[in-house]
């Protein structure tokens, strides 16, 4: 039985077997892999992971039957004929990522990682758009950077790609070790070192040993690009030259490689002045914010060392614009005539990209009696100083001249208590409960910024405040 699909064809069932030293029952090949049986499309390879509460072969005949053109089990499940287009592995994790293995030996392709406590996915995107120009390029999707979406991402790269974009995420020390051995980065990237994820780590210090473990997978000879303003950037640069990498610095000080010399901040774009090496370069970033600006330093560093061409890449990037939940603005319609801007930055938190989302309203003029206006979820995993680091953005908030603060979130309390009163919205124990107390209060021309970890489902808000819109609303 065989599935022929219009696309150019990533693995055959040969393929497959070979590399993960399985068994196919038929032959079959396909275009891209999938192991969330809702995303199947025609031509994908379906992998049937086992999960702690769902087993992806309950869902292999309803992949098949929505055009999977083959699937790779761990056993054959009920129901299927004898020539279904599978190919038979011991565990299908363990056949992913000997897949990704397979890929990542076919590919002469630059490798390029990506890690940092923020920044990781805007400047894995960056790369994407900057690297393009040059020649065939393949980047992660959204935020896969963990122990499946690492394997996933490179398991889909096609046999052409010159450039490989793969970002790393971590939340504990360990996890970044296997994912650099199995991506082989030619370029690793620290975006910066933050607070984040403090519930699992002693110190800030075992962050950034746990990110300088994407230096594991680096060839000796690589490079490691690291971000020289931050100030564990010495105890990076140690780890790095220890297994024999070239580390190359960004910044704004002497001594940095790639330097940012002048800045432009406008509400929907950065313009920036550096210099990489010898050669000053002038682009646009089409997101707004210093630190677009930095991790494009980073983004300028890989793009030099991996031989693609920086004027192309410097051009490229005016046409970058946020990912999904990271800073988008939206023109949202209001019903009763008018429109309000929406930044919707509800993806991820931690304090370093708080106040950097702060730092970008600042930026924004409201129209006529409009108001800058904080929608505000807990930032997790913070550990037991979660409180303290809440309530010490209420400075940053005052300065960055926003109008009202509405707050969610058991930790977001202390933040409450610690504003001055003026700027109090209203206080909800959660997301859905505050969603329908600010919606109601928002007015034409307001700038709306909605920020939050992905835990404390701001993308509750999001979704509400873009019902507000309504398509007859007076243009």
């Amino acid at each position: 039985m065989s599935v022929s699909t219009e696309l150019q064809p990533l693995w055959t069932a040969d393929d497959i077997a070979a590399a993960t030293d399985g068994r196919k029952l038929a032959d079959f090949h396909v275009a891209n892999v999938v192991f969330d049986s809702r995303q199947v499309q025609t031509g994908d390879l379906f992998v049937a992971l086992k999960g702690a509460s769902a087993d992806g072969h309950d869902h292999v005949a309803g992949a098949l039957a929505r055009g999977a053109g083959g699937a790779l089990v761990a056993h054959v499940p009920a129901g299927l004929s004898p020539d279904a287009p599978l190919v038979v592995v011991e565990d299908t994790m363990t056949g992913l990522e000997d897949l990704a293995r397979a890929a990542r030996a076919r590919v002469d392709a630059v490798a390029i990682g990506v890690t940092g406590s923020v920044g990781k996915t805007g400047t894995k995107e960056a790369l994407k758009v900057a690297l393009a120009p040059s020649g065939p390029t393949h980047a992660s999707v959204g935020s896969f950077n963990n122990h499946v979406g690492v394997p996933l991402t490179l398991a889909r790269m096609p046999a052409g790609t010159r450039f490989g974009v793969f970002e790393m995420g971590m939340n504990h020390a360990g996890e970044l070790t296997p994912l650099s051995r199995l991506v082989r980065p030619h370029i690793a990237i620290v975006t910066t070192v933050e607070p984040a994820h403090m519930a699992f780590f002693d110190s800030v210090e075992a962050i950034a040993d746990a990110k300088a473990e994407i230096f594991a997978g680096v060839p000796a000879g690589g490079a490691a690009v690291l971000n020289r303003d931050n100030r564990h950037f010495e105890r990076l640069s140690t780890a790095a030259k220890a297994r024999g990498l070239h580390v190359v610095a960004f910044g704004t000080g002497e001594g940095c490689h790639v330097r940012l010399l002048d800045l432009a901040l406008k509400p929907d774009l950065t313009v920036v002045d550096a210099m990489v090496g010898s050669r000053p370069v002038t682009y646009k970033i089409g997101a707004p914010g210093r630190h677009w600006a930095m991790n494009s330093l980073a983004v300028m560093a890989a793009v030099e060392l991996s031989g693609a061409d920086l004027s192309l890449a410097a051009m490229a990037l005016a046409d970058m614009a946020p990912p999904a939940g990271r800073g988008r603005r939206l023109t949202v319609n209001l019903p009763k005539g008018g429109s309000f801007t929406l930044v919707d930055e509800s993806y991820n938190a931690s304090p370093a990209s708080m106040r950097a989302a702060f730092a970008n309203l600042a930026l924004s003029t409201p129209g006529p009696r409009g108001r800058r206006i904080a929608i505000l979820g807990d930032m997790r995993e913070l550990g037991e100083n979660a409180d303290s680091l809440h309530a010490g953005l209420a400075p940053d908030l005052a300065a960055a001249g926003v109008d009202i603060v509405h707050l969610c979130g058991p930790h977001m309390r202390a933040l409450y208590d610690a504003l001055p009163e003026h700027l109090k919205g209203h206080y909800a124990i959660d997301s859905k409960t505050l969603a329908s107390c600010v919606s109601e209060g928002i007015r034409q021309a307001d700038v709306v910024v909605v920020k939050g970890s992905l835990g404390s489902y701001m993308a509750v808000i999001i979704d509400t405040l873009l019902k507000l819109d309504s398509a007859d609303s007076p243009r």
